[in-house]
């Protein structure tokens, strides 16, 4: 499919979960959406602009029928799609610019700001159920586990904690060790058995939920530069169960397969620009995946080229493939563990303007805050916890 242009930076997507539209978030404030068909064509479906600050976040309901938006305005609006009209604000949602909205049930939202502040919603109501502050630093991501109603947070302050929705006290469940790095992504493999967490120095960091949260049972190196989003490969993949999509600030949307590890390709290519946002439409089981950086553009990837080379042959060679009923959780997995040093010193990332002027530049600098990483070896500090250690190829993705 030809790159959807959308005339400012992008900081968040969001797929129809049925339809075949997709909802843009950007800098200037303005939510987009496009229609797309089979075929790889696209036409615009809507334009609106809820606030003239910029539009981070974005999320459907269940049925698709409305569209929660937020960002640094620090309200939450409800957009009906069908319309694409603004039809509920929740002014001073937050006290601090919003960065994360989830959807974890029809009547629940959880959002996520600057400040590490994490919010409970119900739709019906103008005030929320529940707040938590454990948190000090920006929350990067949320992941839903719908068997035990628990929300997965990550946040730059290094730590990922675990919200049981449905009891009342306004702490978390559990909550990890320093991690000694920022956690910018998450996402669940082996039928959410595992969670996978992408972090600032290009390191995947795995955690059992069998061995509990405290800290990552095995870390993946290779990915030269931070890994600000994961998401997962529709199920219909014979290697869906470990392998996921990751997009770097290197530009690079790559798919990788975990246990064993191996890199199967890149899927996307941004030129210089960081990847901020991936997702597969039609609720993560389509055919096209989206990724958007800090250009202007919409990237819409057909995954069955990529996976499929011949007539229902897999490109994935599934010989190396591990299914998950053949794993004993009590078992090593197989996975490289880091043991070089990153590169030293990490990019700050900028505050980005909220006048009219800088939005309309597509190549402002990303609004979110980043703190500067220091030229200590925080990954050999830390290879001491990992178990099944090996050494470590430091080209693991070099050459792509």
């Amino acid at each position: 499919m030809p790159d959807i242009p959308v005339g400012s930076q992008i900081f968040d997507l969001a797929f129809h979960p049925t339809h075949s539209t997709v909802y843009t978030g950007l800098l200037n404030g303005k939510v987009k959406a496009f229609r797309y068909d089979e075929q790889g064509q696209h036409e615009e479906s809507f334009v609106l602009r809820p606030s003239k600050r910029s539009c981070r976040c974005l999320d459907t309901s269940e049925d698709g029928s409305h569209l929660w938006a937020t960002g640094k305005a620090k309200a939450i609006f409800t957009i009906d799609t069908a319309t694409g009209t603004v039809i509920e604000t929740r002014k001073n949602a937050h006290d601090s610019p919003v960065n994360r909205i989830k959807r974890l049930m029809p009547q629940m939202l959880g959002t996520g700001d600057d400040d590490g502040v994490i919010k409970l919603w119900d739709p019906r109501k103008s005030n929320p159920i529940r707040g938590y502050t454990h948190h000090y630093d920006f929350i990067s991501d949320f992941l839903w586990l719908d068997d035990k109603k628990q929300l997965i947070t990550t946040s730059g302050d290094g730590t990922l904690s675990v919200i049981d929705v449905r009891g009342k006290k306004p702490e978390p469940v559990a909550q990890s060790e320093d991690q000694e790095d920022e956690l910018l992504s998450i996402v669940a493999i082996r039928s959410g058995s595992k969670v996978v967490v992408g972090t600032q120095t290009g390191i995947l960091s795995v955690f059992n939920r069998s061995r509990g949260w405290g800290d990552c049972v095995d870390r993946v190196p290779g990915h030269p530069q931070s890994i600000d989003a994961l998401c997962t490969l529709p199920s219909s993949y014979p290697s869906s169960h470990s392998t996921i999509l990751t997009g770097s600030s290197d530009g690079l949307l790559r798919a990788v397969q975990l246990f064993p590890t191996k890199l199967l390709g890149v899927v996307a290519d941004h030129g210089s620009f960081p990847i901020e946002r991936i997702a597969v439409d039609l609720g993560g089981e389509g055919r096209w995946v989206g990724s958007a950086g800090h250009d202007d553009t919409l990237k819409m990837t057909d995954l069955r080229a990529i996976f499929e080379d011949e007539e229902g042959e897999e490109a994935v060679d599934e010989s190396e493939n591990v299914q998950a009923s053949d794993i004993d959780p009590q078992e090593p997995d197989g996975a490289v563990v880091e043991t070089q040093a990153p590169p030293e010193g990490t990019a700050t990332v900028i505050e980005a303007s909220d006048s009219d002027e800088d939005a309309q530049n597509s190549h402002s600098p990303r609004e979110k805050k980043r703190k500067s990483k220091s030229s200590k070896n925080a990954l050999a500090v830390r290879s001491k916890k990992a178990r099944n250690q090996i050494d470590a190829d430091p080209s693991f993705f070099q050459g792509l």
